[in-house]
């Protein structure tokens, strides 16, 4: 045989057993996704922190949920509903900020040593220093999302001199510079440099806003270098773009009600509401350890 038809037989050989073992070690290997998807009504009920006999939390990123390999900076984000009269057991993170943002009913939240009245839409910011509970006063479940955010690694601050809450249908609807006029921002929450949102409160979370997307409109798919993102559909109905398509930029998925996403960053993110209907997403955006920089931008 000539030496080079010798190598060329070697090299096929070579070729031929690495893709035997490929396999073998593909199966033991699991490649971290680029986004998570849940949703509400789905998702199972599990034991938590603040869980009692009238207060039950689905979780859906971090804390409590089996998949946290992308969840980085963000610590929880979970629904918590309260039976009528029920309530949640006292927290206190040391390391962490948290958000409540009410979905539906009313009730109050302790505040170290304050009872703060909730409504529907409500949100309130929650800082590591406060002990802090939820109860139902009324007749009807209470819905509230949990947010929590790791502040390890960031500035200690002190916790602001009155508890800061806001409703959502109160912070005016404005447009924002790189997205089309088809989606309406309610700026909600921002940094504590924020000038320009209600509640400037966040160490660790840059901004809690929400969208609301005219029908056949889109925020237009993007990405962030240095946060991660969470968007929860309301209401509404259509494609969510996550993470890579088969053209290598956008992934599309069908889109309803209770459906929530986790992006990690550099995922690409984007939403695009059906012809027939509004869409209301409530977003957040946090840094990631060790990427924190002024200047974030929506």
């Amino acid at each position: 045989m000539h030496p080079s038809q010798r190598h060329a037989a070697a090299f096929i050989a070579l070729l031929a057993g690495t893709a035997c073992a490929l396999p073998l070690h593909a199966d033991h290997r699991r490649i971290d996704p680029t986004y998570l998807y849940r949703n509400t009504l789905t998702a199972a009920e599990r034991p938590s922190d603040i869980t009692t006999a009238t207060c039950r939390y689905k979780p859906l990123f971090g804390q409590g949920d089996p998949d946290t390999s992308v969840v980085v900076g963000v610590a929880r984000y979970g629904e918590a509903v309260i039976d009528p009269h029920g309530a949640c057991a006292t927290v206190q993170y040391p390391q962490e900020d948290q958000v409540y943002v009410v979905l539906d009913g009313s009730g109050s939240a302790k505040y170290g040593n304050e009872d703060i009245p909730l409504k529907t839409e409500d949100y309130l910011y929650l800082p590591s220093t406060v002990p802090h509970a939820l109860t139902n006063t009324s007749g009807a479940p209470l819905t509230v999302v949990v947010m929590g955010f790791y502040t390890k690694g960031f500035d200690k601050s002190q916790p602001p001199s009155h508890p800061l809450k806001a409703n959502i249908e109160d912070v005016p609807t404005t447009l924002v510079n790189g997205h089309p006029s088809s989606t309406r921002f309610r700026l909600l929450m921002g940094d504590v440099d924020s000038k320009r949102d209600r509640i400037a409160a966040g160490r660790v979370l840059t901004s809690l806003f929400l969208m609301e997307i005219a029908p056949g409109g889109t925020n237009f798919p993007h990405h962030h270098q240095r946060e991660e993102e969470i968007y929860l559909i309301l209401s509404g109905h259509g494609v969510i773009v996550a993470g890579g398509g088969m053209d290598g930029i956008a992934g599309r998925h069908p889109a309803k009600a209770g459906d929530a996403y986790f992006f990690r960053l550099n995922a690409t993110v984007g939403y695009y509401s059906a012809p027939d209907v509004t869409s209301r997403l409530l977003c957040v955006r946090s840094w990631y350890p060790g990427m924190q920089q002024k200047g974030a931008r929506h």
